[in-house]
């Protein structure tokens, strides 16, 4: 688990963003775990934190998620190109609040980013940067159960390059969030991704 304190030190460290004025203006920033190296571990082993002030005073959460895709799609990935592995960075204005899949409410992507494109499929995650590819992809900010007061253990087809919250009850509390937050400021969340080497 980390603290807001290395997860704001972090960000601006990378010169990124950090969203501090006035109340629900969010930080989300997605933490991947890199002690596990490039192994997929098809696990909810990632972080995705939050954080926000609440009438003036510092609010922080953080998530159990993945933010990279499951063995499902690295093993056969839905793009020819490869599976899509977000590329760690800050991605301003990224992400709406709309359905996913047509099916529930979640952060859906509207504007461009990286992801690298794995295809290779020997139970590792690709980190080339030869592969980058930039676009619209559907790498949306969703969970995984639909079954309250559940979580879930593997990541399997939850992911296919998406962000994905393995708790139900999390997600809810997570959606709460960015539901007063657009009601606040306005539909457009940014969306920034560290990996664990880069919290002191």
């Amino acid at each position: 688990m980390y603290t807001r304190e290395q997860v704001e030190a972090a960000v601006k460290a990378k010169d990124y963003k950090w969203f501090e004025d006035g109340d629900y203006n969010v930080n989300i920033v997605g933490i991947r775990n890199m002690a596990t190296g490039t192994r997929v571990t098809n696990k909810f082993d990632d972080h995705i934190t939050v954080s926000y002030k609440d009438e003036g005073e510092w609010k922080f959460h953080c998530f159990e998620c993945t933010t990279d895709p499951g063995d499902d799609w690295m093993d056969n990935p839905m793009n020819s190109k490869g599976c899509a592995i977000l590329v760690p960075g800050q991605y301003r204005g990224s992400h709406k609040l709309r359905l996913h899949q047509g099916r529930y409410l979640a952060l859906g992507q509207q504007r461009s980013v990286k992801v690298y494109r794995d295809r290779d499929k020997d139970g590792h995650y690709d980190f080339d940067d030869t592969t980058i590819d930039e676009g619209l992809f559907g790498i949306n900010i969703h969970r995984a159960t639909k079954h309250a007061g559940k979580t879930s253990t593997y990541v399997d087809k939850w992911s296919a390059g998406c962000q994905v919250i393995a708790s139900n009850d999390n997600w809810h509390a997570f959606l709460d969030i960015c539901q007063t937050a657009r009601d606040k400021w306005s539909n457009n969340f940014t969306y920034t991704l560290l990996t664990s080497d880069d919290i002191a």
